[in-house]
């Protein structure tokens, strides 16, 4: 069966490069092994299969390595591109639960609870230069977040993924989330080459994730 595999970039800078590469992927039938193998071949950070059911879209999210219940820019991304499809959906029914989302000023936002978010090992640095200098090869196993406050508000970050199959994360939503909840204010987070991930910290535990996202490619497979 040909399958045809949509990337975009989510997260972009304002002037839409950067962005942490997404790969879609529409159909029924996919079994969990077959959606693992997929990603696992394509290689991007997280890859995310749906099905469209008029007012939600059915979606799993996969790393190259395990199944995810949640993830942030797989989320933004797919609310996007439903948009982009002339689809009614207006929520994705992910394993963690139901993620509203919505299209405003350019960005995609969606609403999400940290303890649906993988745990990551946060390193908070005093300034960005050292955020700038750490190296992927130094962190060996687990998820960890490095951060530094730039402004108020503002914050510089990196992420080392080995423990999910993913060396560097160019933008990763779900820490985005955990952190406004550990901060509890509003961020505009700088990530990775340059990408751009914006929060809302929300009342009862809820965040608002958003970003701006882009079509890169369709690739056959």
């Amino acid at each position: 069966m040909a399958i045809e595999v949509t990337v975009v970039r989510v997260f972009t800078a304002a002037h839409g490069k950067h962005g942490n590469e997404l790969g879609i992927v529409e159909g029924e039938g996919f079994e969990p092994i077959e959606r693992q193998a997929l990603a696992a071949a394509l290689g991007f950070s997280e890859t995310i299969f749906y099905v469209d059911i008029g007012d939600a879209a059915v979606a799993r999210i996969h790393t190259p390595t395990i199944e995810l219940p949640f993830a942030g820019h797989p989320s933004v991304g797919l609310a996007w591109w439903l948009g982009q499809t002339g689809s009614n959906a207006t929520s994705l029914a992910l394993a963690a639960g139901e993620v509203e989302f919505e299209s405003e000023n350019g960005l995609t936002w969606v609403r999400a609870r940290a303890e649906w978010a993988p745990e990551f090992t946060f390193h908070p640095k005093s300034d960005a230069s050292d955020i700038d200098e750490l190296n992927p090869d130094d962190f060996t196993e687990g998820e960890h977040y490095a951060w530094a406050w730039t402004s108020p508000g503002n914050v510089r970050s990196r992420m080392f993924g080995p423990g999910l199959g993913v060396a560097e994360d160019e933008a990763t939503g779900a820490a985005a989330v955990r952190l406004t909840t550990l901060t509890r204010k509003n961020l505009t987070i700088t990530q990775g080459r340059g990408s751009q991930i914006f929060t809302k910290c929300l009342d009862d535990g809820w965040v608002e994730l958003g970003g701006r996202t882009v079509y890169d490619r369709t690739i056959p497979v």
